[in-house]
């Protein structure tokens, strides 16, 4: 009996333990949601994915498409920050490779559910249009931006890497241009197999190139030993810190999952929206898909510029382009040969030109490594007229894609 007695109060000590290891579990969930959630505005935009959904089963296209492009563009966000912040866990080795697995992550997603549903020429368009949109209106507004904050003064900008990047988007071009010169050449050994197996041995040896590039960076990148780069990289990481590892780990498979399924009602909706609309699937391959996974890209190089730090500007801005044009392109060649597809690097003449043409004017804007609104201006200019021009073209290898009436 007294035994009993001298239990009870050994199990009664039992419950408040539970009941705070319970409370602190909820308080540490509401943090995690408050961090990841509520603390950017664009996040107002996620409940445009479930109705999205609801308004799929109207069979209205044009508002599926809408909806579902508004509502991915808060989780490509924050699937960035979830990166962002794993990332600080991490050394720079995987910090990088993350980067360059997460880094264009949405643009992934899109890719692979368009090719499921065999729309290939979608998915070259959609990625050529966010490299061009990378290089003309991401980094044309931010030279614009920070041009008329600093109007008084000439913005600089470190010459080498600006110089680097746009060398790996000139490799990244010539692989390109080889498939599809040889295909309007008509110099195939076996016409339709052998630009095949060229982009599938090219996008091999792009992605060996860009490796070597994120080992440059990581191993031999040079730094200014007049600032101790160790330490501020240290308060940084302190000050950066918001969620934990595994809560890092939680939120990307929860972003990418819910990209997942709303980039498929997307995907799915594309060719109606071009119908409802009477746009050319061109356009929206490239000038409008682009927007999704480029918005948030689009406002941090803006701010970046605005406070005089044009080497982040230029590093989010032509970094997302090599990034890319180096890893996802030939990952996607890649894995259409994986799904059976055959997705190459032949963009077509008229896209590849117009590439040629972007990479060209970058690399001449940049050379002096000066910046200032104009050059911003007359790259935003370059970018409404590569958008206009893919309003009036007709892919001749789409069936759906025809000229606005009127």
């Amino acid at each position: 009996m007294e035994s009993n007695i001298m239990s009870q109060p050994s199990q009664d000590q039992g419950i408040p333990s539970r009941r705070r290891c319970y409370r602190f579990s909820s308080q540490r969930i509401w943090r995690s949601i408050k961090a990841v959630i509520f603390s950017s505005k664009i996040n107002v935009l996620i409940p445009f994915g479930p109705v999205a959904i609801v308004v799929h089963y109207v069979h209205n296209h044009g508002s599926v498409f809408f909806l579902s492009l508004l509502g991915i563009i808060p989780l490509a966000e924050r699937l960035g920050f979830a990166t962002e912040q794993l990332s600080l866990f991490t050394g720079p080795t995987v910090g990088a490779l993350l980067n360059a697995s997460f880094g264009n992550a949405t643009e992934l997603i899109i890719s692979i559910q368009a090719m499921r549903n065999g729309m290939l020429r979608i998915v070259q368009q959609s990625l050529l249009g966010s490299v061009l949109s990378n290089m003309l209106l991401v980094l044309g507004c931010a030279l614009f931006a920070g041009g008329i904050r600093h109007k008084n003064k000439v913005q600089i900008f470190n010459e080498r890497d600006a110089g680097l990047n746009s060398g790996m988007l000139m490799v990244a071009l010539m692989g390109m241009l080889s498939p599809t010169v040889l295909h309007y050449t008509n110099t195939e050994i076996q016409s339709g197999k052998s630009e095949l197996v060229l982009s599938r041995f090219t996008s091999c040896l792009l992605l060996l190139a860009y490796a070597a590039y994120l080992f440059y960076q990581i191993k031999y990148q040079p730094t200014d030993p007049s600032s101790n780069q160790e330490e501020i990289q240290n308060e940084e990481k302190e000050e950066a810190v918001l969620v934990s590892k595994w809560e890092c780990i939680t939120w990307l498979v929860v972003f990418t999952v819910s990209i997942s399924v709303l980039s498929d009602y997307l995907v799915d909706a594309i060719e109606g929206a071009s119908r409802s609309w009477n746009i050319p699937i061109a356009f929206i391959s490239v000038v409008l898909l682009p927007i999704v996974g480029n918005a948030a890209e689009h406002a941090s190089a803006i701010m970046f510029a605005i406070n005089d730090k044009l080497d982040i500007s230029l590093g989010v801005a032509l970094g997302s382009a090599t990034q890319i044009s180096m890893f996802l392109i030939p990952l996607c060649v890649l894995i259409g040969w994986v799904m059976g597809k055959t997705m190459d690097l032949n963009f077509k003449l008229f896209e590849t030109a117009v590439l040629f043409l972007t990479v060209v004017l970058v690399a001449f804007m940049l050379q002096d490594g000066t910046s200032n609104y104009l050059k911003g201006f007359l790259l935003i200019i370059c970018y409404f007229v590569v958008a206009a021009s893919f309003y009036v073209h007709v892919d001749a290898t789409s069936a759906d894609n025809k000229l606005p009436q009127g």
